[in-house]
């Protein structure tokens, strides 16, 4: 199968990796530890594990979970579901013991494919149906059922702003279409190999390198986790030709002291930031510093990762703007959802393949996200005269630290489960490091003799420490609208 750069990909994933293990070469290397896995490989494992879930009596469509750092076997396992036909239902391991449970359960989830790293935390807070799948238990396998492009194919949950994760759920289609986004915004072909340093557990991972890589016929590079003193040379010995990060990353490399060697700056064509907002200072500095252009974009969970780009160059980048529409459609809403006046802030809005599905189990959800066929983002921007998307703030009160959604009512039930407290917000306080770190305000009970260092340790405990406040003030009263809801987004500028 080949990329189309004018038509989505049509087909399954299973469709597009028999094509490739066809075709040859290599898929997959892994810098860390010297270990290669070509298409054809990848594609036959995957088939025996989907043919051993068969074997376990998995029905097409039903939720597997997969609880894996990057590494060989997450991505066998992803692809097993894939190729199943399975709705491979991916577990944030950075989400907390509280999120993890909720996912695992929500879903559905009768059978896990488990890294031995995670299987004490699984055992903790897996609901009882869940049985981690053994490699014997895969041994009895059963013929694979057929589907088409609309199955289910990805369940991946998202914080929203009440706090209660979302299941977004993407079809093959759409999931596919998340790679052609990206391979046609980036020129993506066969010669490219990308660098995948985010965990395919969030949607850029998965989305932008594992299916641009697919789509696109190039290949990866893929490390266990992000290491800013590795990974020139890590680069280097992968030879990669494009990376995708997020601000975090870029700041962390703009202020370690390894620089890459001259081969390494003269084969990338590319980085790719998104996530979140990229500082124009901290992309300015990078491109002085190590010559090699950023591209700042825009995307989605519910999106399939990507829907705004800036050109490569010597096309036109606007920095500061997450570029432009590629593979999809955008436009402005007013608060009545209807066209914004040209150059007028609104609600930034999207149609196109790579939109999700719906919101597992959550009809309302779904249908408040959709004005009609277009996807609202709930983010404020407005469109310059020539298609660029400027992003001005944001509907959803979502905290975003190093690319990750955290949910300040998520962090409110846990403050409010300690008695003494009378009234909790979390909020995003602005951060060189992770553009966003989360802290919380609190009123307490008189006499109470709670302390910041026992709520942020009740935090760590439910939460995990990512998800955590660095700092909790103690407030007599916390600012109040007309109607006594709390304030949450005046918080940081009167503390």
């Amino acid at each position: 199968m080949i990329l189309d750069r004018n038509t989505p990909p049509k087909g399954t994933v299973k469709d597009w990796l028999d094509a490739r293990a066809d075709t040859g070469g290599v898929a997959i290397v892994f810098p860390e530890t010297g270990d290669a896995l070509n298409w054809r490989t990848l594609r036959d494992e995957a088939r025996a594990a989907a043919e051993g879930l068969a074997g376990q009596g998995v029905a097409p469509g039903e939720s597997v979970a997969i609880v894996h750092p990057n590494g060989r076997a997450g991505v066998v396992a992803l692809y097993a579901a894939l190729y199943g036909g399975f709705r491979a239902t991916m577990i944030n391991l950075a989400a907390g013991p509280d999120a993890i449970a909720y996912a695992l359960d929500h879903s559905g989830a009768r059978y896990a494919f488990v890294h031995d790293s995670q299987r004490d935390v699984i055992a903790r807070v897996a609901p009882t149906r869940l049985t981690i799948l053994e490699p014997d238990m895969l041994a009895q396998r059963a013929s694979l059922a057929t589907f088409d492009a609309a199955q289910h194919a990805l369940l991946m949950y998202t914080s929203g702003t009440t706090g209660q994760p979302k299941g977004v759920v993407h079809a093959h289609a759409s999931l596919l279409a998340g790679g052609w986004t990206t391979a046609i915004a980036h020129d993506l072909s066969a010669k490219d190999r990308g660098f995948c340093v985010l965990p395919i557990y969030h949607i850029n991972g998965l989305c932008v390198t594992l299916m641009g890589s697919l789509v696109s016929g190039g290949s990866l590079a893929m490390t266990a986790k992000f290491s800013a003193s590795q990974f020139w040379e890590q680069a280097d010995r992968a030879k990669v030709t494009w990376f995708s990060v997020v601000p975090t990353i870029i700041s962390h490399l703009l202020h370690s002291d390894t620089n890459p060697n001259t081969d390494v700056s003269a084969r990338l064509r590319f980085g790719r930031s998104a996530s979140s907002a990229l500082a124009v200072e901290t992309q300015s500095a990078f491109e002085e510093r190590f010559k090699v252009p950023i591209i700042e974009t825009m995307g989605l969970t519910e999106t399939a990762a990507q829907i705004l780009s800036n050109p490569l160059p010597p096309g036109t980048r606007k920095i500061g703007s997450p570029g432009i529409a590629f593979g999809n459609k955008v436009r402005i809403l007013t608060a009545d959802l209807e066209d914004a006046p040209p150059l007028q802030e609104g609600e930034i809005a999207i149609r196109g393949p790579n939109v999700m599905v719906e919101y597992l189990h959550n009809p309302e959800a779904t249908a408040k996200t959709f004005a009609g066929e277009w996807l609202r983002t709930g983010d404020l921007g407005h469109i310059d005269e020539d298609g660029y998307v400027f992003v001005t703030g944001r509907l959803k009160e979502l905290i975003i630290k190093g690319g990750e959604n955290i949910a300040p009512r998520e962090i409110d039930e846990v403050l409010y489960s300690e008695p003494d407290i009378i009234e909790a917000a979390a909020f995003a306080r602005p951060c060189k490091s992770y553009g966003e770190r989360v802290e919380a305000a609190v009123s307490v009970k008189p006499g109470s003799q709670l302390s910041e260092a026992a709520l942020i340790a009740l935090c760590h405990q439910r939460l995990g420490a990512f998800k955590s406040p660095e700092s909790i003030h103690f407030l007599k009263e916390l600012p109040k609208g007309p109607s006594g809801k709390i304030q949450r987004l005046k918080l940081a500028s009167l503390i």
